[in-house]
């Protein structure tokens, strides 16, 4: 049983006999007792007046899978099987970053019948979103109280990366489709494969004519060239403590994510093989052998459950766990936190060794108010933040410095910038033929 805010008030009213009843020269104490007894005899009769909480059955119809930060609406069914109408308070035990109202719910439910209630939820963390039990106050007419019941029912979400750089996408597949030879944009570079001959237009490279099928035609014909296909992109995504710091609204690991899911998408539509890694000192999520429309899918499912540890990545370990998904990758993109060079030793020393047939990419994230911070002078302690900035600033340019002597590419962006660049990068290197 329960009992409302309405009991505390209606005991609050006896101030009005008491002033009333005292005034004609009645005890207070058996007035005060007499409204007490008054009040729980209404109590009572309002428990045993409302429809038992017990005699339903609760079920749930829950969407197994959601995306971060986008509303997902839950329902929850209630039938009757008591002999009264159940006049209820519902609340759903969603844990807070489900998002769910905290108000409970008003639900009306006639004896032997079934309603069902909808519960708006914006999921704000990835991972699996539980709910253990449903709990149910059936209130009495006069709603000083009631009965309340917990039913044990299960509902789980598994909420996915949000892939909001999902809004990239169009735009570079149009430039994919450029390089791929389905507009009138063709491209020639080294390691292109031969795609077709066309009528040589002005402006044309004379390098790609064809002499021989222009001897054959009489009229000057063009090679046309695509990028290859079937090459191997290898994402490697560190969930050391380096991804857990906070960059804007997110942490580093989410971004690279948002990064990692931009470049599948592009690199699948390209017909390339992907391949995803996500890596501390023990491999918290793989996805290898998946292509086309199931890769995309399979790879939120291995996000989605990761998050970062408080422990310093084994790069040794994570490059040796390369050569078990593919031994011949083409785009080893790596996307990590290597910003002071103290930290950055074991992922230099365990850096692969360039390679003709292997890029290697190294893509950070960085807070832009970093940079801002580095320009203040308004105050003492705003100099000496500002020097502290620099400093970052610097030492992650010789990070960077030294990835590229160790034969990697290196790309630093914030959170809305670094997964289009990537993509960018990508291209360019379809392009150049490199890919």
């Amino acid at each position: 049983m329960f009992i409302s805010a309405r009991l505390a008030l209606v005991v609050g009213i006896g101030v009005i006999p008491l002033i009333a009843f005292t005034a004609m020269g009645a005890p207070v104490w058996a007035v005060l007792g007499g409204w007490l007894l008054l009040c729980v005899a209404l109590l009572v009769v309002d428990i045993v007046l409302a429809a038992s909480a017990r005699q339903v059955t609760v079920t749930r119809r829950v969407a197994e899978r959601a995306r971060m930060n986008e509303p997902v609406e839950v329902s929850v069914a209630v039938h009757n099987h008591g002999t009264r109408t159940l006049n209820a308070l519902l609340r759903d035990a969603w844990q807070p970053t489900a998002g769910a109202s905290s108000q409970r719910l008003a639900l009306q439910v006639p004896a032997g019948e079934r309603r069902r209630i909808g519960i708006a939820l914006r999921p704000r963390r990835r991972g699996e979103l539980v709910s253990e039990f449903v709990f149910l106050r059936s209130r009495g007419p006069l709603g000083l109280g009631g009965r309340q019941a917990r039913h044990a029912v299960r509902g789980v979400i598994r909420v996915l990366p949000a892939f909001a750089s999902r809004k990239h996408l169009p735009s570079r597949l149009a430039r994919l489709r450029e390089l791929d030879g389905n507009t009138s944009i063709q491209v020639r570079g080294q390691g292109t494969e031969f795609d077709s001959l066309r009528e040589y237009v002005r402006g044309d490279d004379v390098r790609s004519i064809d002499w021989r099928a222009t001897a054959r035609a009489g009229t000057t014909m063009l090679r046309t060239w695509r990028p290859e296909r079937d090459r191997h992109v290898v994402v490697l995504i560190d969930t050391g403590r380096t991804a857990a710091a906070r960059v804007g609204d997110g942490t580093r690991l989410d971004a690279a994510l948002e990064a990692s899911l931009l470049l599948a998408a592009l690199a699948a539509r390209a017909g390339d093989h992907v391949h995803l890694l996500l890596y501390d000192r023990v491999v918290r999520g793989r996805v290898t052998g998946v292509d086309g429309a199931a890769l995309l899918p399979a790879m939120t499912d291995a996000m989605a459950p990761v998050h970062a540890r408080l422990v310093d990545t084994d790069w040794a370990g994570a490059f040796a766990a390369i050569r078990t998904l593919t031994t011949r990758p083409s785009l080893i993109v790596v996307l990590t936190a290597q910003d002071a060079a103290e930290s950055a030793r074991s992922f230099l020393g365990a850096f692969p060794d360039p390679s003709r047939s292997t890029t290697v990419l190294v893509g950070s994230v960085t807070d832009d108010a970093i940079g801002e911070i580095a320009t203040q002078r308004d105050s003492r302690e705003a100099i000496y933040l500002a020097a502290a900035a620099e400093r970052t600033l610097r030492d992650a340019e010789n990070v960077a410095d030294a990835i590229r002597r160790a034969g990697g590419e290196a790309i630093a962006a914030d959170p809305e910038d670094l997964p289009p660049r990537i993509a960018d990068r990508y291209l360019e290197l379809k392009a150049s033929g490199r890919l």
